[in-house]
Parts: C-alpha cells; sequence; structure tokens
C-alpha cells in the first residue's frame, strides 16, 4: 500500500528534483527514475563543480550523494519525523567524470522502531560498472 508520501513522489519519475526542504539535494539535481516503498533510484550528471582537481567526481560528493538518497528513501513512509545519519560507510571502486551519468539506487534492509539499516549501490549510467557501495544507519528524531 503507498503511502501518500510514496504517490507524491512518484508523480515526479523522470524529472529534476526542484524545491526539495533539502537544499543540498537541490545542488545536486537528481532526476527521480523509480519511487518503491523502501527503495529509490536517482540519476545524478557529474557537473564540474563535483568534481576533484583530477577530474573525477569528489569521493565527498559521492558519499554525500548515497547520504541524501538514503535520507530521502525515508520519505515513501510517511513519517511525520525526520530521522539522521548515525553512520555512513563508502567503499569507492570506480571513477567517473563531468558530463557522466550516474544512478544511485537504494534499500531498506532493516527498518526497525527507531534505527533504519539502508544500503546504496552507484553505478555508472548502463549499470556496467559499480562505482561505490554505501550503507547507513539512521536514527528516529523527535524533529517534525
Amino acid at each position: 500500500m503507498d503511502t501518500r508520501e510514496a504517490a507524491f513522489l512518484r508523480q515526479f519519475e523522470t524529472k529534476e528534483v526542484e524545491g526539495s526542504p533539502s537544499p543540498f539535494m537541490n545542488w545536486l539535481k537528481p532526476l527521480i527514475l523509480k519511487v518503491e516503498e523502501g527503495s529509490l533510484v536517482f540519476q545524478y550528471t557529474v557537473r564540474p563543480e563535483m568534481t576533484n582537481p583530477f577530474g573525477t567526481l569528489h569521493g565527498g560528493v559521492m558519499a554525500a550523494m548515497i547520504d541524501d538518497a538514503m535520507g530521502a528513501t525515508l520519505i515513501v513512509y510517511g513519517e511525520k519525523v525526520f530521522h539522521v545519519t548515525v553512520n555512513l560507510s563508502v567503499d569507492y571502486f570506480a571513477s567517473a567524470r563531468a558530463g557522466d551519468v550516474i544512478i544511485a539506487e537504494t534499500r531498506v534492509v532493516k527498518k526497525g522502531r527507531q534505527i533504519v539499516n539502508i544500503h546504496a549501490d552507484v553505478w555508472n549510467e548502463d549499470k556496467t560498472r559499480l562505482l561505490a557501495k554505501g550503507y547507513s544507519n539512521l536514527i528516529k528524531t523527535d524533529i517534525k
């Protein structure tokens, strides 16, 4: 059964995120490709300001994409309070360059009453190369 929030997000599939309450997500400019309970798929275009001096996607930006996508995944549950990241672990396998399109896929592994464990995979556009894997635990707050 869809929550109101999942149905709301689904209307934006294939569209660039605009007007998010997260200014950082607005800066990342992802496209929402797929919305399911416990899973989101985002597409990002790597811009020059996201790269390091070597011209590849900065590891911190990729970690931030993973963290932001995982947090957004909880929206589909329609909870009335925010969850915040307790830990974030990212393994990097390959790089991306300015102009490349990358895909981030999230999935909730375990949703408890207080803690949620989420994993994310980041791929190149045609999903032939895994760029990074991340996982995080988020804890429920009393912030509405």
